[in-house]
């Protein structure tokens, strides 16, 4: 297995006992098979399925877009598309906020990066301590299904950073499909949001990189 290909529940992925099953496969005597829809890929002889479909499934450490639903005496309730909605407190935040004041911080349909810290029985627990989280100001969003990230991102950033250098935009993938997209102009943002969810609907695609960087040259002919 060389390039990716896409997988149907119970395809036989490989075969032989040289193959190990990982995320999405279940091995079958000596055959490795798909229990999901997505992209098969190998590494290192382990065999995994990359979905191409599903609900959001929140993982800490997970970089997330959300939108602010409720503000409540001591945080806020966070909707980032997974069955639950997640929590922000505000012993969370990197500044100290005034309990009387904390629609100045966010206010209800603001949106927000932030980064899943623990999840429990309680829910979602979310934080903006680190660099590069907090409230949205500006830009545009766009949504695509969030088993589709890792094809935005591409190998070691090498797909996300193209489209980056491409339209000049500042862009923040959040794990649970919603992308941030900061631009100079407002063109540069539609370009960039153009390239997205041209990367989104390829995802099935082997050699996507190549057909992304076709894709620009035929964008600047036009």
């Amino acid at each position: 297995m060389t390039d990716r290909k896409i997988v149907i529940p119970g395809e036989v992925i490989a075969k032989g006992e040289g193959y190990l099953p990982g995320e999405g496969t279940e091995k079958r005597g000596s055959d490795i098979i798909a229990i999901k829809l997505g992209l098969a890929e190998e590494s290192n002889r382990l065999i995994r399925v990359i979905p191409l479909s599903g609900v959001y499934q929140p993982r800490r450490g997970n970089n997330v877009i959300g939108k602010v639903e409720n503000v409540t005496f001591n945080g806020w309730v966070v909707d980032i598309g997974a069955p639950e909605n997640a929590f922000l407190s505000l012993t969370e935040v990197p500044r100290y906020v005034n309990k009387d004041g904390l629609e100045e911080v966010m206010d209800i349909g603001e949106m927000v990066i932030a980064k899943i810290w623990n999840i429990n029985k309680r829910g979602i627990d979310l934080s903006i301590k680190s660099r590069g989280l907090g409230k949205i100001d500006g830009g545009i969003i766009v949504e695509i299904n969030s088993n589709k990230v890792p094809r935005i991102i591409g190998k070691e950033g090498s797909m996300i950073n193209l489209i980056k250098d491409e339209t000049g935009c500042n862009i923040t993938v959040g794990q649970n499909g919603l992308i941030w997209i900061k631009g100079n102009k407002i063109e540069e943002e539609l370009y960039a949001k153009k390239a997205i969810l041209f990367v989104a609907k390829k995802s099935f695609v082997s050699g996507l990189t190549e057909e992304v960087k076709k894709w620009f040259e035929e964008e600047k002919g036009k």
